[in-house]
């Protein structure tokens, strides 16, 4: 079984909201589940990419105001040696697994930050509902460790905007992984899934043994 690095944890590890609650404060419990039982929970409903830009969803951004952006958050996080950083936090060299292909890439320039669920089928799955903050949000997710991936860009511009039903990683190894991300993100951010994408959910995970840790996205 391929695994991401230490800093992206095998499977759908989704972890607590960006905001802190305060002490005392109640949240949402954990659900843990199985890929199958999670496929199970996640709601129907019919696409639609009427009115789609990917200019709704701005990113990427400097949500905690330290001087790097997501993309930048990403590199440095899964990087699996001391990253170098120049001016501006601008990663130049670093070690980076691609999961989705088994590639081991050095020079950033040869990576994109991959949205697991794609920007485009947010949209058709419930983002285009959502206001601007919420969907930028979405495409900045850093708390949940399953939402992007630093992998090779020919590898992601092959999978563009689509779901496991067109499109699965090269990498046998890495495809209960990749499902149970693409699960697990679904269901943080209550998603849905039309009838032609839960049937390959269910033929696709059949032997996979991943659990799904989330808490619903603040």
């Amino acid at each position: 079984m391929i695994t991401k690095t230490a800093a992206v944890l095998a499977g759908a590890l989704l972890a607590l909201p960006l905001a802190t609650a305060p002490a005392g404060a109640a949240r949402e419990p954990v659900a843990v589940l199985t890929l199958a039982e999670a496929i199970e929970q996640l709601p129907s409903a019919p696409e639609s990419r009427e009115g789609y830009q990917r200019t709704s969803f701005k990113h990427w951004v400097d949500a905690d105001r330290n001087g790097c952006n997501t993309r930048a958050e990403v590199l440095i996080a899964e990087s699996q040696v001391r990253p170098t950083i120049e001016a501006r936090c601008r990663v130049v060299a670093g070690e980076w697994f691609s999961y989705y292909d088994g590639v081991t890439v050095t020079d950033p320039g040869g990576l994109d930050i991959d949205h697991v669920v794609p920007l485009a089928e947010a949209w058709d799955s419930g983002a285009s509902k959502w206001d601007a903050a919420r969907r930028e949000a979405y495409a900045n997710d850093l708390t949940a460790e399953a939402s992007l991936a630093a992998v090779t860009a020919r590898t992601n511009r092959s999978k563009a905007d689509q779901d496991p039903a067109d499109w699965m990683p090269p990498l046998a190894d890495a495809r209960c992984t990749y499902l149970a991300d693409w699960v697990g993100t679904k269901l943080r951010w209550r998603l849905a899934v039309d009838d032609a994408e839960r049937a390959a959910l269910v033929d696709l995970s059949d032997g996979c043994g991943e659990q799904i840790d989330y808490e619903p996205a603040p």
